[in-house]
């Protein structure tokens, strides 16, 4: 089942990384791409606390800020146990166009970290996180693109992301039941609710 998966991928990841756009076109998409570094997330931020506050603001971040967290933490997990290289570091047809942050490929940290993120301000504030989900998948997508990642890599980014959001959810949950949220209390009475 590997072998058919490392198959499939290897055949999208040299079939993308083969086609090319305009010089123009390339450079907003590297640039684009590039948000997904963190860059995307300042002027998001600064959208959302324009349109609806500081206290929604904080309390997107409450939720992001614990399933950013248990990304994180399951993101190592995964990366490390099953250290899969990357598109460019295993096919010689395939040549990295935007700069990796690590050795490893599986899973795409920039889908699973912005996704899990995306999906806790989704859950906030929907009239505007429905946005950040859908940049986080077409990041990941550009990387499968770029020759940094496998079209694997980023589906599996997705999922996690979202279990990420999930279980940070059931943690914020509990929190909550037990201790209540002074951090949450204490913005809302610093900014006049």
């Amino acid at each position: 089942m590997f072998k058919k998966i490392a198959e499939f991928d290897n055949r999208i990841s040299v079939s993308w990384t083969n086609r090319h756009f305009s010089k123009k076109v390339e450079k907003l998409m590297k640039f684009y791409v590039r948000l997904g570094d963190g860059y995307g997330w300042a002027l998001f931020i600064a959208f959302v606390i324009w349109k609806t506050g500081w206290i929604t603001f904080f309390k997107a971040l409450d939720h992001a800020l614990i399933a950013l967290v248990i990304s994180l933490i399951v993101y190592e997990i995964v990366k490390l146990s099953t250290k899969r290289p990357r598109p460019f570091a295993a096919n010689p047809e395939i040549k990295a166009e935007v700069p990796p942050l690590d050795k490893y490929s599986f899973p795409s940290g920039h889908t699973m970290n912005n996704l899990a993120v995306a999906t806790s301000v989704f859950f906030v504030v929907p009239q505007y996180g429905w946005i950040m989900l859908i940049l986080p998948l077409t990041w990941g997508l550009l990387r499968v693109y770029y020759g940094v990642h496998w079209f694997t890599d980023v589906i599996c980014g997705f999922l996690l992301g979202i279990f990420s959001f999930i279980i940070g959810y059931i943690l914020w949950l509990l929190v909550e039941g037990s201790l209540g949220l002074p951090f949450a209390e204490k913005i809302e009475s610093l900014f006049g609710a």
